[in-house]
């Protein structure tokens, strides 16, 4: 009889707040999160895994649901491994829930889209509530100027001025399929939902936006980006603070 555990794929969904870690991948002498989930992994099965995340979040940026998969051999179920890695895990991670999926299931093979929100606080005094999470920029925003404006970048289209200098994706067009753009009070919200995104799309997005906004950009400058994928007439990248994941789709 083999007494040997069984082979499995789980799925976990993680929670994080990414200050001060410096990304989602491992890299050596650096905090990461991905590298912070596998030592827990290893605390509790004796066992070294990779944790393989549906997308690779830079240093700085947020998860509210991030999704990754790890192989392992272990009869230890998904209660216990819930409760055990966040008792082996930071404050600044938590793992939110444990499945078992089919053998070889990948969290970013088998992903179908993404959601992704920009935050901007903007008022002409900062918050320390929000200097963690926000972008602040002080000078008025025209939030029905970026609200038109986001719509051109709805549907499939050539993103290389939106992305970074060393992206390393062989192709540049991706589907966007809503953005939305919305104002709570002070804070204003960009939510993007597409199927893949090439490297700082999204924060090179909401600098085109907040462009936009005070007036430094046009909607039909906008759709020229599109057309001419100059980078140098785009705007700023964003800082990494504002981003956060929200949902994984599949």
């Amino acid at each position: 009889m083999d007494d040997s555990p069984p082979n499995r794929t789980l799925r976990l969904t993680i929670e994080y707040d990414g200050t001060h870690f410096a990304g989602w991948q491992r890299q050596d002498k650096q905090r990461t999160v991905q590298e912070c989930l596998e030592q827990a992994f290893l605390a509790m099965t004796a066992q070294t895994v990779s944790v393989r995340g549906a997308g690779r979040t830079d240093s700085g940026v947020h998860a509210l649901a991030q999704v990754a998969s790890v192989d392992l051999s272990s009869r230890i179920p998904n209660l216990g491994f819930l409760r055990g890695l966040n008792t082996h895990l930071p404050r600044d991670i938590a793992v939110l829930d444990v499945v078992d999926m089919p053998l070889g299931w990948s969290a970013r093979f088998d992903a179908r889209g993404k959601i992704y929100r920009y935050d901007l606080w903007n008022h002409p005094t900062r918050s320390p509530s929000q200097e963690r999470t926000t972008w602040h920029v002080f000078a008025p925003l025209d939030v029905h100027a970026m609200r038109e404006a986001a719509q051109c970048f709805v549907g499939e289209h050539d993103f290389k001025a939106f992305r970074a200098s060393d992206c390393e994706r062989k192709t540049t067009r991706r589907r966007l399929d809503r953005f939305d753009v919305y104002r709570e009070a002070g804070l204003i919200r960009l939510e993007v939902q597409g199927t893949a995104f090439l490297k700082n799309m999204v924060r090179i997005l909401a600098g085109t936006l907040v462009a936009v906004g005070i007036g430094k950009l046009t909607r039909d400058q906008v759709l020229g980006l599109l057309a001419n994928g100059d980078r140098a007439q785009a705007g700023v990248t964003a800082p990494p603070q504002g981003l956060t994941m929200v949902k994984v789709i599949y």
